[in-house]
């Protein structure tokens, strides 16, 4: 699948357009037509690679250069799926702060963004990249699927995809219009009662055609990846469309647990923890695939952009952190964070400084640096406020670096779902009385193990014990905003932390901001839009 990754932009001339919302034609300027590209299984793989690659690079030459977006909407580094997912919905919570005053960037943890904001607007126009993508190619390639099997998996698989990005749009935007075909008028909006019901139903739709658990090559999903991602959208239900779905999240976590996908336990590089390995840069063959269900794919030549893994280890990396120790050139020095993330280890604290803070854990998944780094943040901007995150790298488990010898752009994979994820959502939706309480400790217990923290019973899971745990295990994998929405903690005085809402305690802000406005740009091309309220 890297192979054709990699020749992607041979057949990009398919897809390539300006988005300006959910229903742009394709266009087709150079010399391939889509007769060519869907006239066997071969092409029709690299157009669908296409899609794939819209979620990992932002042009059609490289790091920069032809972006796939309008760059008076947002800066190309800038508008790479992960690092735009990380923005939005990490930088916006507890998890992190970061201190670059690039336009729209520091309203995000401030919470004050408007509908013009770069990062807002680049979302948007991503999601809507990945849904125009599949709708050209799920057209095109249906006649190639109705007599090829190999044709209607890669069908299933764009399906996938955009069913994925809808559910992406219905979280951060609420209300978009649903577009399933190629047509150049205008559609009418959509509500997320509407948005979630087809998403539920391509998902399970498409769960009967995809193959089998973990018999598609690596990067490329299966019909786990249907079930995992269901899980996530009936545990949000109650903010999506007002419906406690409990008891669906438990039949298709089950599902999921009943496959051959595994928590990776392979300490291959003999540190007494396998949890490192899940963001490494061989990521890919160390064990760590063994728990992806849905992966974005970095390869340090092949696929560069100044997002995805690249963004991840360059951006934490400042202070008196070793640049050369995470396999790249030098750091960013942008991303820290803050001590409501470091609390959430307190149980395994075994070493403080002089005044008092912590600097080391028994949870190895406390990856934090905190030599020169200051515990209680006096401000955002500079380094040193906050402390340093180290949990991804670019070396392999021997501590090679990866394959860019420059040290710019990195390898490793960035997991949109991995396995761990889906355990957490079965023991959260097990806290409000469906599935098995025993279950879900066992399975809280299995990622517990993994990390050298202690072991729980039943008796101490309720839904703050969950939550606090998907903090200590998915933290800075683009979750924990719809997390703290679905436990009434974003925007309200529930939970604090620094700088929440531009108050160094920290400050509730206004209701209407657990949705991001729809960007202005879309709104002037299609009138039958209205914004979100109070935008």
């Amino acid at each position: 699948m890297k192979k054709i990754f990699y020749l992607i932009t041979l057949i990009s001339v398919v897809f390539t357009s300006c988005h300006a919302d959910l229903d742009q034609v394709p266009t087709d300027p150079d010399l391939f037509t889509e007769i060519d590209v869907f006239k066997d299984t071969e092409s029709a793989k690299s157009a669908l690679a296409k899609i794939y690659a819209s979620l990992a690079i932002t042009g059609q030459i490289g790091p920069d250069g032809d972006p796939d977006i309008d760059p008076s909407l947002i800066d190309e580094g800038f508008s790479q799926y992960t690092r735009i997912l990380y923005t939005l919905n990490v930088c916006s919570t507890d998890e992190a702060v970061v201190g670059w005053g690039d336009p729209g960037l520091p309203n995000i943890h401030e919470m004050s963004w408007d509908i013009n904001n770069p990062w807002t607007q680049g979302m948007y126009f991503r999601l809507a990249q990945v849904v125009s993508f599949s709708n050209s190619f799920i057209e095109n390639a249906a006649e190639l699927a109705s007599s090829n099997a190999e044709a209607a998996y890669f069908v299933g698989e764009a399906r996938f995809l955009r069913a994925y990005a809808y559910l992406q749009l219905m979280d951060m935007y609420a209300n978009v219009p649903l577009v399933t075909s190629v047509t150049s008028e205008l559609p009418l909006q959509s509500n997320r009662q509407e948005l979630f019901s087809f998403v539920e139903s391509e998902l399970n739709d498409v769960s009967g055609i995809l193959p089998e658990s973990r018999s598609n090559e690596y990067g490329r999903v299966d019909r786990v990846a249907a079930w995992a991602l269901l899980t996530r959208l009936y545990l949000n239900a109650p903010v999506y469309v007002g419906s406690d779905m409990s008891s669906d999240v438990i039949a298709n976590a089950e599902k999921v647990l009943s496959s051959t996908y595994s928590i990776n336990t392979n300490d291959g590089n003999g540190n007494g923890s396998a949890y490192d390995e899940l963001f490494l840069a061989d990521n890919n063959v160390n064990g760590a695939q063994n728990e992806f269900i849905f992966v974005v794919q970095f390869d340090g030549l092949n696929s560069q952009s100044w997002g995805g893994g690249t963004f991840m280890v360059h951006a934490p990396i400042g202070g008196s952190m070793d640049a050369s120790q995470f396999g790249v050139n030098g750091g960013w020095a942008g991303l820290r964070t803050t001590k409501a993330l470091v609390d959430k280890f307190e149980y395994s604290v075994t070493g403080t400084n002089g005044d008092g803070h912590p600097t080391a854990w028994s949870d190895s998944r406390a990856m934090f640096h905190t030599d020169g780094q200051n515990y209680e943040m006096a401000k955002v901007a500079p380094f040193k406020e906050g402390y340093g995150v180290t949990k991804f790298r670019n070396v392999d488990v021997n501590g090679n670096a990866g394959s860019d010898s420059s040290g710019n752009h990195v390898d490793t994979d960035l997991a949109i779902i991995r396995l761990a994820e889906v355990y957490l959502n079965y023991a959260e939706a097990a806290t409000k009385g469906a599935g098995s309480l025993s279950t879900a400790a066992d399975l809280i217990n299995q990622l517990r193990s993994r990390a050298g923290a202690p072991l729980i019973s039943s008796s101490d899971l309720n839904s703050n014990f969950v939550l606090d745990e998907r903090a200590r295990e998915l933290y800075w994998e683009g979750q924990r905003r719809s997390d703290l929405i679905r436990h009434n903690k974003f925007v309200t005085s529930n939970y604090m932390w620094p700088f929440k809402a531009g108050a160094a305690q920290g400050k509730a802000t206004d209701e209407y901001r657990r949705i991001f406005p729809i960007p202005e740009a879309v709104l002037l091309v299609n009138p039958n839009l209205t914004q979100n309220p109070n935008y």
